[in-house]
């Protein structure tokens, strides 16, 4: 579960800038955002495997 792993990788990636980005910095906002949609894709990805595998199975 390639995906998963990645998942994981990028949500720990940006503990700290959504720290910052609530204490109101707008250059760590615009980092959240941007690992977000990475997040999503990510996460699209990784339903597509599960579906994938649950199909072959």
């Amino acid at each position: 579960m390639e995906a998963y792993e990645q998942l994981r990788r990028l949500v720990e990636s940006c503990t700290d800038d959504v720290q910052k980005a609530a204490g109101g910095n707008k250059a760590a906002g615009t980092r959240v955002r941007k690992v977000m949609q990475e997040v999503r894709e990510t996460a699209k990805q990784l339903r597509a495997d599960i579906l994938d595998a649950q199909k072959s199975d």
